[in-house]
């Protein structure tokens, strides 16, 4: 494989306004963040993937290149550890924008922690009436969050992009706006949110564009009403020193190809050695495009 130097990778990665939304927020929706044979390519992996799991007869139990459902309903298929899968679901998770834009939020070098896809579809046995989010957080405030710069910082942090259009039928994620800075019980800012639903914001965007947040925030699948598919793709990045969690080791021919320069973003680091960038509200966004990284594809990612 040629060698590869560095992961070179924008900095800011989010304009003044995205980070400004981003710290009020807990979240802020980057459009064209792929695109359209970006999309296709990842698309198209994960339902092959789909496809060659429920083809082993066992999906929730059997492995295809690492992945397995996580479970498999005719109306929503979740498949994990699927960074390994296919050489697009790869670059996707080193795509220098999306490490970027995760290492901002954290405020620190990223690893990677967990990869996973879904795709939904309305249940059928879903009555009109019924709207009911299974909110929850990843990582609990005190422990997950710091402030620098006057700027918001989570240790645990998601980049999840659509890979279909999401209208407001068609069950994008939702999310309580600003609960990932009250450090109250979780279910408490749920009855708040019940009780005037414009606290609660929608996913509603076209294909290619990334849901950027950070698990302290509260969150839940969408209500998908409509009759459209929904396929979305998740990578979860945390402060380098984390575990990896994703339920299946990477494979030890995996870490043989990972070049130098990616290994902290992989394998992390065993110290607290984070390697903490921070920027100020005013500095001016790094607008420079990069291609995603395609090292399984033995290529070198450089800037465009």
């Amino acid at each position: 494989m040629s060698p590869q130097p560095s992961f070179e990778r924008p900095y800011p990665a989010l304009t003044a306004t995205q980070r400004y939304f981003l710290d009020v927020n807990g979240y802020v929706i980057i459009p064209n963040t792929l695109d359209a044979d970006e999309i296709a390519e990842l698309k198209n992996a994960i339902h092959q993937l789909k496809r060659e799991l429920i083809a082993t007869g066992d999906p929730t139990r059997q492995r295809v290149r690492g992945a397995k459902m996580a479970y498999n309903k005719p109306h929503h298929s979740f498949i994990g550890s699927v960074v390994e899968a296919h050489p697009a679901i790869t670059a996707y998770t080193s795509h220098p924008r999306m490490v970027s834009m995760a290492e901002e939020l954290i405020g620190g070098e990223a690893r990677i922690v967990e990869v996973n896809a879904h795709i939904n579809s309305r249940d059928p046995e879903r009555k009109p009436e019924e709207v009911s989010y299974d909110f929850h957080r990843g990582a609990d405030i005190p422990f997950g969050s710091h402030i620098q710069n006057s700027l918001y910082h989570c240790n645990f942090v998601k980049t999840l992009t659509n890979l279909t259009d999401l209208g407001p039928d068609d069950g994008g994620t939702v999310v309580i706006a600003g609960s990932h800075k009250i450090d109250v019980p979780t279910q408490e800012i749920v009855e708040c949110a019940k009780r005037d639903p414009k606290l609660i914001h929608q996913l509603i965007a076209p294909a290619g564009s990334t849901l950027l947040f950070c698990e302290t925030l509260i969150h839940a699948t969408g209500d998908l009403r409509g009759d459209r598919e929904r396929t979305i793709m998740i990578c979860g990045y945390a402060s380098s020193l984390f575990p990896w969690w994703d339920g299946q080791p990477l494979s030890p021919e995996f870490i043989e190809r990972i070049p130098e320069s990616l290994r902290t973003l992989y394998l992390g680091k065993a110290h607290w050695t984070r390697g903490e960038k921070y920027r100020k509200l005013a500095d001016p966004v790094d607008e420079r495009r990069f291609e995603p990284h395609r090292w399984t594809e033995e290529t070198v990612a450089v800037a465009r």
